[in-house]
């Protein structure tokens, strides 16, 4: 774990400019990976929507900046800063994070399962920058190109594999969290971020379609197609997971703000792996109100 002292926010600013300088828009993180910044709106009644165009700070990835001047201002009203975003999607990188989990206790290989969709769907990812995260995981960096548009997805892929898009963030290397340090893998610094392949675009943006029987029909309806992947990892658990798969599902789904609709489709699929009904939706009640704490603390969610 990485020490937290009074050196660690004037390293982060240094780190957030000298990724500015690469044309990479940046805002203060804390050391829980969320925007340093409090919302100027926060306790409002009916909640604002609001990007920024208010014109102060306090909008999450919103506030990303490559204006060393605006990057210096945004550090000096978050002087507890320990680490910075990265905003994805912006122009001229148009950057796109492939997000890949590892966490033995959900028994995840998101690196293999990214090596068998290569191989599915004949690709091959390019050397790129790569940063190894606290946990073990680590981010691929890639860029797309500007007519697409890539969404933020949890496990949509894959189980494990996060994608972090337009509106997303990447914590950037040299940031310290209360975790430990990211750090830019060997071998990968003096990179840039490789463009994505197109059949790994096509899978990013095209329409994720439910399974059908030989009706047609939907065989598990999910709302918005967007949690198929967290519902088959909860399918894929065994005695002894079922409660920590649903519980790290219901969090992603949470975080990425479909939980709600999600919940009836998480609840079904862990009864379907023996489940009691009762534990998994307090499994997903627990889910909900820990991403909650989290997002009162800012406007938009951890990377």
């Amino acid at each position: 774990m990485a020490t937290i002292d009074r050196q660690t926010p004037t390293l982060a600013l240094a780190h957030a400019l000298a990724a500015a300088g690469r044309g990479l828009p940046v805002f203060p993180l804390s050391a829980t990976k969320l925007p340093a910044l409090r919302s100027p709106h926060r306790g409002e009644q009916p909640p604002a929507h609001c990007r920024g165009e208010c014109g102060l700070p306090g909008h999450g990835v919103h506030d990303a900046t490559t204006d060393p001047a605006a990057v210096r201002a945004l550090f000096a009203a978050a002087p507890r800063a320990t680490g910075y975003g990265i905003a994805c999607g912006r122009a001229p990188h148009r950057l796109i994070g492939i997000d890949l989990d590892v966490d033995p206790a959900y028994g995840s290989d998101a690196a293999g399962a990214l090596r068998q969709l290569a191989l599915q769907h004949l690709f091959t990812i390019p050397p790129t920058v790569t940063v190894l995260t606290p946990s073990g995981g680590r981010h691929l960096w890639l860029t797309g190109p500007a007519d697409a548009t890539v969404p933020n997805s949890a496990g949509r892929l894959a189980p494990g594999i996060d994608i972090r898009g337009t509106g997303g963030y990447l914590v950037g290397p040299g940031s310290v969290t209360a975790h430990g340090r990211y750090r830019l893998a060997p071998g990968t610094a003096h990179l840039t971020p490789a463009p994505a392949p197109r059949a790994l675009l096509r899978l990013l943006t095209r329409p994720h379609r439910p399974p059908t029987t030989n009706g047609g029909a939907a065989l598990t309806p999910t709302p918005d197609r967007r949690g198929e992947g967290l519902i088959q990892f909860v399918l894929a658990a065994h005695e002894g997971q079922r409660n920590t798969r649903l519980f790290w599902a219901a969090c992603r789904a949470y975080e990425h703000g479909f939980g709600d609709t999600l919940a009836d489709a998480l609840t079904a699929a862990a009864v379907r792996t023996g489940l009691p009904e009762h534990e998994a939706r307090a499994a997903i009640a627990s889910a909900a109100r820990l991403t909650s704490r989290r997002g009162d603390e800012e406007t938009n969610g951890a990377a």
